[in-house]
């Protein structure tokens, strides 16, 4: 049913701004620049390997646009939305109503780039907050060619630049709740669910696409466990680097607050914390296969 993680929206009051911290933190140029009059929004996008970045703000009037203003508003600036692709809108919000989440239509939008005046079209089917556990979740069926949003190119050389998106991270109090949610609701692939107690920890992988979904949630009494039971947290973004040193050396040379490379907790990999991101970051170098 849902085939990839299409894209992850993280929403802003001030596009330009945000646009431009965003190409310094990917080491790459937008793929496009869009508005949604309809909707009360405009967006900027980065074309990565596996899935794309989508800067969203309020535009004018508009309902999508009303409603991000006033989460920007109670919640600041950060990730809001994770869009799972699917081959076919309608038969997915079939299996979503089958699976008592409540779908909204499967609706039809465009997006138009205000420098090409390029238009792409999809279809849209989004989850309530209420069945979500307050991230909000939308499956999309992309109708426009993949070559109308092209890979965002470099900035400088493409080893130092972000290649792909490696994880999203999900926080949660309630992990079963959300366990249900993602495995039995949207369908999703659980690869791994095992606690650590060196961590203080559980985490729950769900892999689709190439890109996992890590729900985490804290063992005991932490004090950043999220404090609402019924509300996850869209928390952080992993990104995929093919050279961490040279990632490093350009995040430095950019002017962000980075740690050392150091070695990651799955064996091979290589890992480096942006701490000056505005969200929680961590680029990761897979390990080299032989």
């Amino acid at each position: 049913m849902l085939e990839t993680l299409d894209h992850v929206v993280v929403g802003t009051d001030n596009l330009d701004a945000a646009m431009g911290r965003y190409g310094r933190l990917l080491g790459r140029r937008p793929s496009w620049r869009g508005e949604h009059p309809s909707a009360g929004t405009e967006n900027v996008l980065f074309r990565l390997e596996n899935t794309y970045l989508e800067l969203l703000a309020p535009g004018g009037s508009g309902p999508v646009g009303d409603a991000l203003r006033a989460r920007l508003d109670a919640h600041g600036e950060g990730p809001v939305a994770l869009a799972f692709g699917t081959a076919d809108a309608h038969a997915c919000r079939t299996a979503f109503e089958a699976r008592g989440l409540a779908p909204g239509p499967a609706e039809r939008s465009l997006g138009r780039d205000v420098e090409s005046g390029g238009y792409r079209e999809w279809v849209r089917v989004e989850l309530p907050p209420a069945k979500t556990r307050g991230v909000v979740l939308f499956a999309i069926q992309h109708l426009s060619p993949p070559d109308m949003l092209t890979m965002s190119p470099p900035l400088a050389d493409e080893a130092s630049a972000i290649s792909g998106l490696d994880h999203a991270v999900v926080r949660s109090a309630d992990p079963e709740a959300t366990k249900a949610l993602y495995g039995d609701g949207l369908g999703l692939r659980c690869a791994l669910d095992r606690e650590f107690p060196q961590w203080g920890s559980r985490l729950i992988f769900f892999r689709v696409g190439g890109v996992t979904v890590e729900v985490a949630a804290t063992l005991g009494d932490a004090e950043e466990a999220p404090t609402d039971a019924g509300r996850d947290d869209l928390w952080g973004l992993s990104f995929r680097v093919h050279d961490a040193d040279r990632a490093h050396q350009r995040l430095v040379d950019y002017g962000f607050d980075v740690s050392e490379v150091r070695p990651g907790r799955k064996e091979g990999t290589r890992v480096l914390t942006v701490r000056d991101a505005g969200i929680p970051t961590l680029l990761v170098e897979p390990a080299k296969r032989d």
